[in-house]
């Protein structure tokens, strides 16, 4: 028997719902901007929101600290006073390799091949890691996703240095779960696409960041109010709006970031592939607008 769709709302604006929230944890890659310049109302709507006393934290799967996309969200007009806090996946690394009292994390080894940009080397700032040119000198890989000298298209020029990896047995510590992105309109794999080919290859993964509830944890503190009052904003079904299932809260999923060549505005589709993934978003929303 055909299950019958769901009734996930569809919106123009985040107003319809702004009186239902207090906090809102709301991705940026996808959402507030396209990696090149933000989205049309995006700021107005992030300025509404806190006009209206809401609680913001922002939530990316940006394998950098978080200070880092603070400062590049001031770029994008997104100064500090439109939110109360950042958090990355990349965040959530560094504190997981300074503490270690995770049991993967505690076995890992102090030296690392890197995977991934240069661009992504900020990751490393005060911890006690020695990267390696090779599989052979290492203990572990972290992989922060494709650097654009090698292409963003593929794995394959990853390859070589992935499947040296393997046949030694090193763990790998994904930095972003994302697959895919679209940057200024062009879509690329992220670190993520590099993780799933490692683990069906039998290596072992950890993923941090969106969609594991561990990456909500330090948000809910930052936001400060109870998670029933909590809405998960973001573009992609895979990690945001499952992110938000996970962890409990309601998600409204923005249509006009990553998938938006496949479902246009389309809500009705929308809440069939939502529906598909087993997830049920209270909202869609063309884009983060008020």
């Amino acid at each position: 028997m055909t299950q019958a769709p769901f009734a996930m709302q569809n919106l123009q604006g985040l107003s319809a719902l702004a009186d239902q929230y207090d906090g809102y944890v709301i991705d940026l890659w996808g959402t507030v901007h396209d990696g090149v310049q933000p989205y049309p109302g995006a700021v107005d709507c992030l300025k509404a929101l806190r006009a209206a006393g809401k609680r913001v934290v922002m939530l990316s799967n940006a394998p950098r600290p978080a200070e880092v996309v603070c400062n590049q969200l001031e770029g994008f007009g997104v100064d500090r006073t439109l939110h109360d806090g950042v958090m990355t996946s990349g965040e959530l690394v560094r504190r997981l390799l300074q503490a270690r009292t995770d049991p993967w994390f505690a076995r890992l080894g102090d030296k690392v091949l890197h995977v991934g940009g240069t661009h992504d080397l900020g990751l490393y700032d005060g911890l006690a890691l020695e990267r390696v040119a090779d599989a052979t000198q290492a203990q572990f890989i972290l992989n922060t996703g494709p650097d654009g000298e090698r292409g963003t298209d593929s794995v394959d020029p990853y390859l070589p240095e992935l499947r040296a990896g393997l046949e030694r047995g090193l763990p790998m510590l994904c930095a972003n779960p994302d697959m895919v992105v679209v940057k200024g309109g062009k879509r690329m794999i992220c670190a993520g696409a590099l993780a799933a080919f490692y683990e069906q290859e039998g290596g072992n993964v950890r993923w941090v960041g969106k969609p594991y509830a561990e990456v909500y944890a330090p948000v809910f503190d930052m936001l400060g109010v109870p998670q029933s009052r909590i809405l998960g904003i973001g573009d992609a079904l895979a990690t945001d709006m499952r992110g938000a299932a996970v962890a409990g809260i309601d998600g409204a999923w923005v249509l006009g970031g990553i998938h938006q060549e496949m479902l246009g505005n389309n809500a009705a589709l929308a809440a069939e592939e939502a529906q598909g993934a087993g997830l049920r978003p209270v909202a869609s929303l063309p884009r983060l607008v008020w």
